[in-house]
């Protein structure tokens, strides 16, 4: 945001004179800046479209990672993508055991898994390791996020692996 700081005796508007016409100018040129910031930000726009494509895909798989959650299964593959603030629950179940906290993104998750219908309208939850652990420290974060916290479409997103039974 841009502010404006007059000076004593400028003219504030449509007068006669040079200062009127300066005053004018300023306020068109000043309304068309504004005009066109606003068109970069709305959805839909051309500004907006760019940005997006400039930053990449919100979600991708990636190959060659490696993560091993507390039961030694290794993974080498993760779904990198932008997610919001969101619970970790220690099994894929709405009202079961909140034990980390997911707070950074993009995040990654390794494997996709079906459980109780959540506030998305579907059953696939991400499984993950959250940033800060709130319960059972001994599974040191890992567990699940329902899909609706995370930018993906369609879920399961492609390419992401089931999880494999315990």
């Amino acid at each position: 945001m841009t502010s404006v700081t007059r000076r004593a005796g400028a003219s504030s508007g449509g007068t006669a004179g040079p200062r009127g016409r300066l005053g004018r100018g300023r306020r068109v040129a000043g309304a068309a800046l504004a005009a066109a910031m606003a068109a970069m930000c709305l959805p839909g726009t051309a500004g907006a479209a760019d940005a997006q494509d400039a930053a990449g895909p919100v979600c991708h798989v990636r190959e060659g990672v490696r993560h091993t959650d507390v039961n030694g299964r290794t993974y080498t593959k993760d779904l990198y993508c932008e997610n919001a603030v969101a619970d970790v629950f220690a099994t894929p179940e709405v009202y079961g055991t909140v034990i980390a906290k997911l707070k950074t993104s993009p995040s990654w998750f390794v494997c996709w898994e079906s459980g109780d219908l959540h506030q998305g309208g579907n059953r696939i939850w991400y499984y993950t390791q959250g940033d800060e652990v709130t319960n059972w420290p001994l599974w040191k974060g890992w567990g699940y996020v329902p899909a609706f916290r995370i930018e993906t479409e369609p879920d399961p997103f492609p390419g992401v692996p089931a999880c494999l039974p315990s």
